[in-house]
């Protein structure tokens, strides 16, 4: 049976690729990158759009 997807939207910035792992350019002890990951600023790493509602858009 194939599985059920939400109908909960994608969000419009990140298209649902809510977190990167960004690379500093510096290496850890063992030689390997340092990365910081990062969420999306509009999902806050959710992926999904949320509503607008009157108070978020400032009514």
């Amino acid at each position: 049976m194939p599985e059920h997807d939400s109908n909960t939207p994608t969000c419009r910035d990140c298209k649902g690729f809510a977190t990167a792992s960004v690379t500093t350019g510096a290496r850890d002890r063992d030689g390997s990158r340092a990365t910081l990951s990062v969420d999306c600023r509009t999902c806050k790493g959710t992926g999904h759009a949320t509503p607008v509602t009157a108070l978020s858009a400032g009514r």
